[in-house]
């Protein structure tokens, strides 16, 4: 997606989409490198599919040592 950098408030970046229907977001300004306000960028959202197998069998195991501390002995 691209989008203009409207303005930089703090630390906070407003960008508008390039979209036609325009949608106004923030990002953290540090996201965006050097580029400067009324500059077009590009933004690339990928899903990372391992972090998220790895998070999930986490979540999984801490599930499991939570119900075999709970069951009466």
């Amino acid at each position: 997606m691209k989008a203009t950098v409207d303005r930089i408030e703090g630390t906070q970046a407003v960008l508008v989409s390039r979209e036609d229907v325009p949608v106004t977001f923030n990002l953290p300004a540090t996201f965006l490198g050097d580029a400067k306000e009324g500059e077009i960028v590009d933004i690339t959202v990928k899903r990372d599919t391992d972090s998220t197998a790895d998070a999930k069998q986490r979540v999984s195991s801490l599930i499991e040592k939570l119900k075999q501390k709970s069951k009466p002995q």
